[in-house]
């Protein structure tokens, strides 16, 4: 799995359509696992708004609900993209709920956590609103921690939009 990149991996959308990352070959992402009823919340509002400010430059954010910290995304899909859009107007993608840590983690989460570690090497994603920023060749440039917001990302985005 040495050469392995996004590109590798499929996930699918939160109404139930496959979704081939490859289909973003040459763009910078943003992989954020996401939460309804969690304090950090509010970040799809920053999310969104970098997802409209970065767009047109080839940023795409891609959403992972998932109910696997203090069970704070418990709707089903349809309830929790009801909510994202109602709520925060998230216009960019949002899978199936998805299983981040643990035995039944999504093998691209698997692959995240290998590629770029959290604090003091763990590769455990501790909690919702963990985002991973993925360069236009495919491969992991950072990771960032819940309590990053999604305004403070901007620098490391352009960075990776110029590269």
């Amino acid at each position: 799995m040495a050469d392995t990149r996004i590109y590798d991996f499929d996930a699918v959308s939160i109404d139930g359509k496959p979704i081939s990352l490859a289909d973003y070959r040459g763009r910078v992402l943003l992989i954020v696992n996401t939460a309804s009823q969690c304090g950090f919340t509010p970040q799809f509002a920053g999310l969104e708004a970098l997802n409209a400010k970065y767009a047109k430059d080839g940023l795409a954010v891609i959403g992972f609900p998932s109910n696997q910290f203090g069970s704070q995304d418990p709707g089903s899909n349809a309830e929790i993209g009801a909510f994202c859009t109602r709520n925060y107007g998230v216009s960019f993608l949002m899978t199936e709920k998805t299983d981040v840590k643990g035995p039944n983690a999504a093998p691209l989460y698997r692959w995240l956590t290998r590629e770029k570690p959290g604090l003091l090497g763990s590769k455990a994603i501790k909690w919702n609103f963990t985002k991973f920023l993925i360069g236009r060749d495919g491969r992991v440039l950072k990771r960032f921690a819940p309590l990053d917001s999604p305004a403070s990302l901007s620098k490391d985005i352009e960075a990776a939009l110029g590269a």
